[in-house]
């Protein structure tokens, strides 16, 4: 059976030989996060495979979760795991050449039960990365953002650019989380002004791919796992909104581009622009191309949808020109990142 999520890291790998990145060392914070633990397992593939010579200090959360993610990569000391909060100033005594800030609330859930916390810890957290990456005057530096910056825009059918930010409802605690995003984005910029640091930030399209864990629920993974089980796919909205997405290994690289020729103190939209699409025709692809003939789509719509976290129906197609004038590719469209992603999975023994 083909090996999907060692194809994607050797892929990764084959990025860092081409940007000649070597004998530098990683700081990312988020470490055992979806991409965060990509972006490791890549790098530390990179070594295996291109004698790159480059460490990883991951910032984590929990020890027992980050032995257990990064199993197979513990016996070298390439990868050295960190504990601790992003709330607390890091402490780490040795050089850093590149920091990727990729720790982030993901959980919609928690963004409308625990907004201040989910501010807080946004703001707090990534002040404590900028300020970690002027004290270390590293090479490079990438804020992991959100699409969600970009609210609700009036250019309908359009492609939407970087300074094409549309409306954000401040009295909805769910704003909570793109609108931290916006401000950490505009500290970046400020870092970058005053400090002269070399700092950017990425603003990640929906992002998956082989490697997620089977525990994840978001849309996607919901979507994948009632095709893999022959179940229906059941929708709690009415699926009006557009989706932009962007495959894993393609973001991971994306991000490796950034830290080497990303422009201090703007910001790139990292989406597939061939992934635009109505989260209901999304669910009937995956049902038809994926389901075996077993799953359809069905709409289970609840009285108090607001109380589920749901962002806010949108219709904004982005465009990823920005970084592909800096020469990013994405490879692999929506239907691919599915068949990878369901591929993956049931190679894992996922039923």
């Amino acid at each position: 059976m083909k090996d999907y999520l060692q194809e994607d890291l050797k892929d990764i790998a084959e990025e860092i030989q081409k940007l000649e990145i070597n004998n530098q060392t990683f700081f990312i914070t988020g470490a055992t996060g979806l991409v965060g633990s990509i972006l490791v397992k890549g790098i530390l593939t990179g070594n295996a495979v291109f004698n790159n010579n480059n460490k990883v200090v991951a910032l984590v959360r929990n020890q027992e979760k980050a032995v257990r993610v990064f199993e197979e990569y513990t016996s070298g000391e390439d990868l050295e795991i960190c504990v601790g909060d992003v709330n607390d100033f890091y402490q780490y005594s040795e050089n850093i050449d590149y920091i990727v800030h990729a720790a982030s609330e993901t959980k919609s859930l928690n963004m409308v039960q625990h907004p201040v916390e989910t501010f807080w810890t946004s703001i707090n957290g990534s002040r404590n990365a900028l300020e970690f990456a002027r004290v270390k005057r590293v090479k490079g530096m990438v804020y992991l953002s959100s699409m969600e910056v970009y609210g609700q825009t009036s250019k309908i059918g359009s492609p939407i650019y970087e300074k094409d930010l549309g409306y954000l409802d401040i009295e909805k605690v769910r704003s909570c989380y793109p609108e931290s995003k916006r401000a950490i984005e505009n500290l970046c910029a400020c870092y970058a002004k005053e400090y002269n640091l070399p700092v950017c930030s990425a603003r990640l399209a929906q992002t998956f791919g082989a490697g997620v864990d089977i525990s994840e629920n978001r849309v996607f993974a919901q979507f994948a796992k009632s095709a893999i089980r022959g179940e229906n796919i059941v929708l709690h909205t009415k699926g009006l909104s557009y989706g932009n997405y962007v495959y894993l290994s393609d973001a991971v690289k994306a991000i490796l581009l950034l830290l080497v020729k990303g422009k201090a103190g703007t910001s790139y939209t990292v989406a597939n622009q061939n992934t635009f699409i109505r989260i209901a025709d999304m669910a009937k692809m995956v049902a038809e191309c994926f389901g075996h003939g077993k799953s359809k789509v069905v709409f289970d719509i609840p009285k108090d949808i607001e109380s589920m976290g749901y962002s806010a129906d949108t219709c904004v197609h982005l465009s990823s020109e920005k970084l592909q004038s800096i020469g990013w590719k994405p490879k692999y469209d929506l239907k691919e990142s599915y068949r990878r992603i369901i591929g993956y999975w049931m190679q894992i023994g996922v039923k």
